[in-house]
């Protein structure tokens, strides 16, 4: 069961967004089998912004991952050609 949500909302260029969405894609799989307490991964797309909303088995989980190579090497690094400002990153706890 999911008992705590990692949203990252990112500002990306409506052209950029079929790149953005692509390392979505990319990273997804090794996301979902390589980090401890990870449960899910969704992207969401707005007018104003995209967000990526993870489901993970725990908050500490959670934070784990945003200290992982995975996300602070791999993910940020991909993304970074495309982001507008800096992402906004919010932990939840779900009850």
């Amino acid at each position: 069961m999911t008992k705590a949500y990692l949203e990252i909302t990112m500002k990306i260029a409506a052209g950029n967004r079929a790149q953005a969405g692509a390392v979505y894609s990319q990273y997804k799989q090794p996301f979902l089998t390589t980090i401890p307490g990870a449960l899910s991964k969704t992207l969401l797309v707005r007018n104003e912004d995209v967000q990526v909303l993870h489901g993970f088995e725990s908050r500490a989980a959670s934070e784990q991952y945003l200290k992982s190579a995975l996300f602070s090497h791999d993910v940020v690094g991909a993304l970074q050609p495309y982001l507008m400002a800096d992402p906004e990153i919010r932990i939840y706890d779900a009850l």
